[in-house]
């Protein structure tokens, strides 16, 4: 038998920015329906085998003075016309009361949240990651992760973005030295492993 990855009782799934506004974007090699399908996957094997589920969703005020206007190489659009319930969580992933909805406001799900304090409280010491986008938001908070200690591992394969060379280099020049890459059967399978014995 394959040795776990890890244990699932100090392990949390952080899905980033499985939300309305997001569901329709363009994704690669992933598409935005599969990102999902294959994060709900892992949520289910998650709360079967006794792991943390914490979802990551951005958000601002509705005028977004919240959000970071730092100046840049590239020009950001103007601020666009947000559609209601854009910035909450997609329907085939439902939050339980239990788990924690941390909502951020850069790349990094760290930076300015609670969400280390809630992995610490919860015994946490290795994290799983998916979601969209590879290169921003999954990428930047995998950084904080590994800055603070955590053992990460991202999911290849319930990841995308909206242009397949940011996908590829985060997982071939990044996601590997930072932690594992593993894919969704991979996880799955540590999470229920104890179920198995």
């Amino acid at each position: 038998m394959t040795e776990p990855l890890f244990d699932p009782r100090r392990t949390a799934f952080i899905s980033i920015d499985m939300q309305n506004g997001v569901a329709s974007h363009d994704s690669f090699p992933n598409s935005a329906d599969e990102v999902i399908s294959r994060v709900s996957t892992i949520v289910d094997a998650a709360r079967a085998g006794g792991g943390l589920v914490v979802y990551v969703r951005t958000s601002f005020l509705p005028d977004e003075s919240d959000a970071l206007h730092p100046k840049m190489d590239v020009a950001r659009p103007a601020r666009p016309t947000r559609p209601q319930g854009w910035d909450q969580i997609v329907p085939q992933l439902q939050p339980l009361a239990t788990e924690p909805v941390i909502v951020k406001r850069s790349f990094d799900a760290f930076y300015g949240s609670e969400l280390d304090l809630e992995l610490r409280r919860h015994g946490i010491d290795t994290i799983v990651i998916a979601g969209i986008s590879t290169h921003f938001g999954v990428e930047g908070t995998a950084r904080s992760a590994y800055n603070m200690g955590y053992d990460v591992i991202a999911v290849e394969d319930a990841m995308g973005a909206a242009n397949l060379a940011g996908h590829e280099g985060s997982l071939k020049n990044v996601l590997p030295y930072i932690g594992r890459v593993r894919s969704v059967a991979e996880v799955v399978a540590s999470f229920i492993a104890e179920q198995r014995s």
